[in-house]
């Protein structure tokens, strides 16, 4: 995706470290607020109609609504409206719902840009194929609590999509929310392929 990154990943790496600092903090202490505004709500209810959908969404943490909300505002500020598309922007982060303390969220993105071959140490897991796809929760809860943030990093986007589909949710949105770490040929053949772009550039954007 180097292409639709805007921002050095190294510059990217240090933005990513306060924005998960801020995420931590109260709001007399600067951290950002808590709830969605009443227009990030309303985009929320007409890209997820159903009550499922956005039981799936108000299930992740603040920080990472307000996230999934404006990478969903980027795209359609850039003229993006395929439905498939919105519904990815916001739940393509469902998956972290299960669990991702303050000081993970941290380590995991100092040692992505410093150590990545301990953080793919930490992140391994093996599941039986059944119960990835059809109970991932319960698969990652038998981890110990100390690693089970690093497994909820990597194994976020399989989850998400378990969840997205599992509400019925658009199948290519789910196709995206899968993807959406994927890493992308220079050159895009496909119509999945540049959604998955749009998206990937929207979520680096924010």
């Amino acid at each position: 995706m180097k292409s639709h990154n805007a921002m050095h990943p190294a510059k990217y790496r240090v933005y990513q470290f306060f924005v998960a600092v801020r995420a931590g903090l109260p709001g007399w202490a600067g951290g950002a607020p808590r709830e969605l505004s009443a227009q990030g709500q309303a985009l929320v209810s007409q890209i997820l109609p159903t009550p499922a959908q956005q039981s799936l969404f108000y299930r992740m943490p603040p920080n990472d609504r307000r996230h999934a909300v404006a990478v969903a505002q980027t795209l359609r500020q850039a003229g993006h409206t395929n439905p498939a598309l919105l519904q990815a922007a916001l739940l393509h982060d469902a998956g972290k719902s299960i669990g991702q303390p303050i000081i993970h969220r941290v380590l995991i993105v100092l040692l992505e840009a410093f150590w990545p071959a301990a953080l793919a140490r930490l992140s391994r897991f093996h599941p039986t194929p059944k119960s990835h796809t059809q109970n991932p929760e319960s698969a990652i809860r038998q981890i110990p609590w100390w690693r089970r943030p690093f497994v909820v990093h990597a194994e976020h986007p399989q989850i998400g999509a378990t969840w997205a589909e599992q509400v019925q949710c658009d199948p290519l949105a789910v196709q995206l929310i899968r993807q959406h770490q994927t890493a992308l040929p220079d050159e895009l053949h496909t119509g999945p392929q540049k959604l998955l772009a749009a998206l990937q550039w929207a979520d680096n954007l924010n």
